[in-house]
Parts: C-alpha cells; structure tokens; sequence
C-alpha cells in the first residue's frame, strides 16, 4: 500500500472540504441523451482497477484511539505530524487491504459517528475470542436467519456464509462488525484469483474442504488417492461462489 500517497490525498482532500460547492445546473435533453449513451458505452468497456484503499475514522483523542487500534493487533503504518492542524495515524487490521486513517483535520465527522465498519473473518468465535483475549468488550456472536430480519442469539445453526455477527466499538463510539464469511456469492471473487489472506484463513479452507472430502469418500466407498487435485478444486469453487465438487 502506498501510504504517502493516501496521506497526501487525506490533506488534499480535507481543503477541497473547504470550498464553497458548485450551484447544480439543469440538465438539458442532449446533454442527458449523451450521459446515457455514455454509460452504455462504459459499461462494455473493460473495468478500471478502484480499490478501496482508507476509511476514515472520526476520533476526538488521537493518542486514546492509537492505543486502542495498537492493542487490537493492527498494524501501524504511519503517523504524520504537520504542525498543530494536521495529523493521520494509518492502522492495517492483520490480511486486509484497506486500512484506516484517523487523526487531527482529516474528517469533519463527528467524532464516534462511524458506524457499520465491516471486518470480514473466516471464523467468528475465533475472532471475537482473540478479541476479547485483547481486552476488547465485545459482544456475544449473533445471526440473522435472512436479510432485514432481527438478530438472533448465538452463531448461525449451519454456519452460512454471511449470517453470524458480533459488534464492538473503539473509545470514541465508532461501530465495528465482525462478519462471518467462508464462501462468497457468485460473482463477489474474481473467478480466475483465489487467494488466503492469512495462514488462519488458508488453515480455515483445508479444514472444511478436507471436512467435505471425507464425505467425499464414504460416498465412493474408497480412499482417494488424487485428494490433493480435489482439494485444490473444492478451495477453489468455494471462493469463487461455484458449485462444489462432491
């Protein structure tokens, strides 16, 4: 991650705050006509790489909230000091490609108004027991049984991918979410790129594909001897989102 950069985009970005905003324009039909072909047309055209790369995070204390992401285990990239108007601390929570900034003139958020912060984890009890091993306070994991419904104590009854939660917030009240995810809908992954983000998670995969596998083998009645190649496919269409070998 190029951290400067971001940085500098940081500062950059809390000036243009600053200027007053464009008075908004009413379209005409030619211009709208050419909006819409516009995209058509964008949309067949290959996609540029954007890859969410900061979130900010609103903090009252800088120092309180260093300690706080520094005791989760995060790592700490960068802390910049430009006078007394000016500083971003930058923290990496351990196999994520995002990272977070958080210091003095980066948001004008309220600090603590962050809210619904996802952390992706291939294990929730594992996750929050590390957690609050941290000296976390964080809830008791919990599910929904589908999209909109209330939550529901305890983990998902199947361990469906997506469904089982547990939530804590840093000092200054901004809301993290663990999420359970260990095989994503089609079309989430790019299909050609598997890839483990930590030895935790690629150890999470072998478990459950050699979970699978050995259904695999009651089925067939007998040892398989190319377990590797069929590991190496159900890991595969598992991250993908593709039908599972069986």
């Amino acid at each position: 991650m190029d951290s400067t950069a971001c940085l500098c985009c940081a500062h950059a970005l809390g000036r243009v705050a600053n200027l007053e905003a464009e008075k908004p324009r009413e379209p005409d039909m030619s211009s709208t006509q050419m909006h819409s072909e516009t995209a058509s047309e964008t949309s067949k055209a290959p996609a540029v790489d954007m890859k969410l790369e900061v979130v900010v995070i609103p903090v009252a204390d800088v120092e309180r909230a260093k300690r706080f992401y520094g005791g989760l285990g995060w790592r700490l990239d960068a802390d910049f000091v430009v006078g007394d108007a000016f500083r971003v601390v930058q923290f990496t929570p351990p196999g994520s490609p995002c990272s977070i900034h958080f210091g003095t003139g980066v948001t004008p958020a309220v600090p603590g108004s962050a809210r619904g912060l996802y952390l992706v984890v291939s294990d929730i009890a594992a996750a929050r027991a590390e957690l609050v091993g941290r000296g976390v306070d964080v809830s008791e994991v919990f599910h929904r049984p589908g999209p909109g419904k209330p939550p529901v104590s305890g983990p998902d009854p199947a361990r469906r991918s997506y469904s089982s939660f547990a939530s804590f917030s840093d000092p200054d009240g901004n809301g993290w979410l663990l999420q359970e995810i260990t095989v994503r809908l089609p079309g989430r992954v790019d299909a050609d790129d598997t890839t483990f983000t930590s030895a935790t998670e690629l150890a999470s995969a072998l478990r459950r594909a050699e979970a699978a596998h050995g259904e695999h083998e009651k089925r067939t009645g007998q040892r398989d001897a190319n377990w590797p190649e069929w590991y190496a496919a159900y890991m595969v269409a598992e991250q993908a989102g593709k039908e599972l070998p069986t």
